[in-house]
């Protein structure tokens, strides 16, 4: 392994992170489980970041690859494609967006690229909103809109951005008041911001944030916010890259946790939809994606291969109800792990819904980010056979824990020691956990 990781350092940028002191090389996976090059087996609750959302080489998914495979690789979206107009049509009506068009891509930044193109486009301006602690993407145009600096590596950019409040409950300005006056707060500081502008192209936003470490606002914070926006003529882009798909338990998207405000103008999605296969994609009602005037294609969007993959995998999460899974194991997990996190002082919140769950460190004793913690806990977790990521606005002390939705209650329960032991292992409490 140490000679791989030499290799790799010899020819990747520097800039791409590595988990682990020692890093390892994942060989093969199944169900919730994957393998090492050692040969040492992981429950993995992290998929890849959130992608392999089902489960390693579930049949269904292989054997749709394998068979696409074997009549055609690739073709490019100049020819007609029976896959993606098939998978196409299944997300058009689940999205929930009326006369919707799908255009798929090979990942959440183009499609949040993407996105953006086409709001700023029908708009006719290059101003954004965008929620502070956020993360969309690495192009060039995703981290103008990625309210996260420790993931903004420049502040060139062809937008001018603006960053709203109310993506993090617990932390800044409005964190001591309750929901109803946080949004009313939230609502304010949105109108008093648009006092001041010019026209806004669109509102890019995460129904829960996922590298800003699972922080969600109150349910109905963008149902609020979209009675601005509307006044205003302002899009919303709800960017379900990492929400989607039934993963939060209560909704398949996460904008449905604000029904009132109807779905979103423009709607991204990526990751679990491929179950490890690369797809991304938005979705916008007809005037909004059709607004192009120039031609455009796509080489790599819609893939027959990954199209296969995208429709097996979808049909397999809705024919066994996996986001109910979610809903039920992830509401197990989330209570286990604040069982186990009142045995410690080095948490300040476990958060999340379904199997989207955030644990926030601090130094013991104060309200102050631990990311030396976090980084421990991580590789702890590791040594222990628990496989968890980590992320956050505050200096990347939440562990991120985001297991494929098919996840038993066994495996949930095992997974919650794991972790109370990794945390124990930091720093032992003396406080018993019941």
């Amino acid at each position: 392994m140490s000679d791989l990781y030499a290799r790799h350092r010899a020819v990747i940028p520097d800039w791409v992170a590595l988990y682990y002191r020692d890093p390892i090389e994942i060989t093969h996976g199944e169900g919730r489980h994957v393998w090492d090059a050692d040969g040492r087996r992981y429950l993995d609750f992290f998929g890849g970041i959130l992608t392999t959302m089902t489960a390693h080489a579930l049949p269904e998914v292989t054997k749709a690859v394998t068979e696409q495979a074997g009549r055609i690789l690739h073709s490019s979206t100049l020819y007609l494609n029976r896959p993606m107009v098939e998978l196409a049509e299944r997300i058009a009506h689940l999205s929930g967006i009326p006369d919707a068009r799908v255009f798929f891509t090979t990942s959440g930044t183009e499609a949040n690229d993407t996105a953006l193109l086409l709001a700023t486009t029908y708009r006719r301006t290059n101003q954004t909103l965008a929620m502070r602690n956020s993360y969309h993407g690495r192009s060039f145009s995703t981290v103008s809109v990625t309210g996260n600096r420790a993931w903004s590596p420049t502040t060139l950019s062809p937008l001018q951005t603006l960053y709203v409040h109310g993506g993090v409950r617990t932390r800044g300005p409005y964190a001591h008041l309750g929901d109803a006056a946080f949004i009313e707060a939230c609502v304010a500081d949105l109108e008093d911001l648009l006092g001041h502008t010019a026209d806004v192209a669109a509102l890019i936003a995460e129904p829960i944030q996922g590298v800003g470490g699972f922080t969600c606002p109150p349910d109905g914070l963008y149902a609020a916010f979209r009675q601005v926006l509307d006044r205003h003529g302002i899009l919303w882009i709800a960017d379900e890259v990492q929400t989607g798909w039934g993963r939060t338990g209560e909704h398949f998207w996460g904008w449905q946790a604000h029904a009132a405000s109807g779905p979103p103008d423009i709607l991204t999605f990526a990751k679990g939809i491929g179950n490890g296969m690369s797809i991304g994609g938005v979705v916008a009602r007809a005037e909004i994606m059709n607004c192009l005037s120039a031609n455009s294609i796509s080489t790599f969007g819609g893939s027959p291969v990954t199209m296969a993959a995208g429709l097996a995998n979808l049909s397999y999460l809705l024919e066994h109800d996996l986001q109910g899974n979610a809903r039920r194991v992830g509401g197990l997990l989330i209570e286990r792990l604040r069982a186990a996190a009142a045995g410690t002082d080095l948490v300040r919140e476990v958060r999340g819904r379904g199997l989207m769950i955030g644990v926030e460190l601090v130094k013991p004793g104060t309200d102050e980010p631990n990311p030396e913690a976090a980084t421990a806990v991580l590789e702890a977790a590791r040594e222990g056979g628990l496989l968890i990521g980590k992320g956050g606005g505050h200096r990347t002390t939440a562990l991120r824990i985001a297991p494929p939705l098919s996840l038993t209650i066994a495996e949930a329960e095992e997974g919650a020691a794991l972790l109370e032991g990794a945390l124990a292992s930091v720093r032992p409490s003396s406080r018993q956990v019941l």
